[in-house]
């Protein structure tokens, strides 16, 4: 399942004093969205995790459900910051347009 993987991992942030986890495959992707409170599966979870099923059946590839599962993340505030700030080959001028 090597082909399943993220061209790059997806960062979570459980807040300070916690470890920052990276999920870095489609299958990792599953497992947490699996162990994801009941209560709190709304329709971005519910996108995410057809995202990863698809891919694992590979109807899509990993990079969509990649990009899902980062929206997941940060739709629910999980996201790492290092991961929200944009890649360093974008101008400084963007990254100061995000900032305002």
């Amino acid at each position: 399942m090597d082909y399943l993987h993220f061209f790059s991992p997806v960062r979570i942030s459980r807040g300070q004093g916690h470890p920052v986890e990276e999920i870095d495959s489609v299958a990792e992707a599953m497992v947490f969205l699996r162990k994801w409170p009941t209560g709190r599966r709304g329709p971005v979870y519910q996108c995410a995790l057809n995202c990863c099923s698809a891919a694992l059946s590979g109807q899509m590839s990993p990079e969509e459900a990649r990009k899902a599962f980062t929206g997941f993340a940060r739709i629910t505030r999980l996201l790492d910051d290092d991961m929200m700030l944009p890649a360093a080959s974008e101008s400084m001028a963007k990254v100061y347009a995000l900032r305002r």
